[in-house]
């Protein structure tokens, strides 16, 4: 190729180069201005108001919090009518003292309502006085939809493996920080929870995401999870529909549960 024919060809290439970085801007502002909601101008007086929501209390260690008036009680320290088996029974784990505890041999329990997008409060407290060592010490989990798992574990002073200590998504996302109380104390999740997307024909459109406060501090930071949790190895996505209960892990070990509570969240699908 002459110097001349190389010259041509790199500014041919330039030029094409630069019309692509062009159609990209411009591709990316018309994105923009789609999410902008024109029907309202701004600060309008006639746009609707959000609704009223009772903000609820906070939980101390000897005395639940009260949920937001929103809220759908699951669990109030009373029974278990909310509740079923892996076989659609009743549950079969002991309610006394104003919380659930796990009876080992029992199985999982599930909510009897299915959820998708969520905010869900737990609060949980590990066996005192401790027993065993890592996977072993204070161990259960909350399922969201029965397959994403934000891991239940006595993680004070109990080195695991970091993707499977307490807030970790179970096999994926270690929590930023370790925020665990010492075992016999009651704990916290604040768990917001976005269901993945499925087209008609089960190919995934969106993954699930998931923020989790652990007593009040952020671990789980709006991360995009790969797919169900399990251990051991990372399962693909599979089509599932809408709404699924969340499930609570029987692993043997006796931990506690009060004051659970969720808000379903509008679901956005644009």
């Amino acid at each position: 190729m002459s110097s001349r024919m190389r010259t041509a060809c790199l500014r041919v290439s330039s030029i094409l180069a630069s019309a692509a970085v062009a159609l990209a801007a411009l591709s990316l502002e018309t994105h923009l201005m789609a999410q902008v909601r024109k029907e309202w101008k701004i600060h309008d007086l006639d746009r609707p108001q959000p609704p009223i929501v009772g903000p609820g209390t906070a939980s101390t260690q000897d005395q639940p919090g009260r949920p937001p008036s929103d809220a759908i009680v699951l669990f109030d320290g009373k029974d278990l009518s909310r509740w079923r088996s892996g076989s659609d029974e009743p549950a079969k784990w002991k309610v006394e003292g104003g919380y659930m505890e796990t009876v080992k041999g029992s199985g999982y329990i599930h909510t009897a309502q299915p959820f998708g997008d969520c905010q869900l409060h737990v609060e949980w407290r590990a066996p005192v006085p401790p027993v065993g060592e890592g996977q072993g010490r204070g161990n259960s989990g909350v399922y969201l939809m029965g397959k994403y798992e934000i891991q239940v574990l006595d993680s004070h002073q109990n080195k695991t493996y970091p993707d499977g200590q307490a807030s970790a998504v179970y096999g994926q996302y270690p929590p930023l920080v370790n925020a665990s109380r010492p075992p016999g104390e009651w704990q916290t999740y604040d768990i917001v929870f976005h269901r993945p997307r499925f087209d008609s024909a089960g190919k995934l459109l969106r993954p699930a995401r998931v923020t989790v406060l652990h007593n009040g501090v952020l671990v789980q930071d709006n991360v995009e999870l790969t797919g169900p949790t399990d251990h051991m190895r990372r399962p693909p996505y599979a089509a599932h529909p809408d709404k699924l209960p969340f499930s609570l892990q029987d692993h043997a070990n006796p931990v506690r549960f009060r004051n659970i509570w969720i808000r379903e969240l509008a679901e956005d699908d644009s």
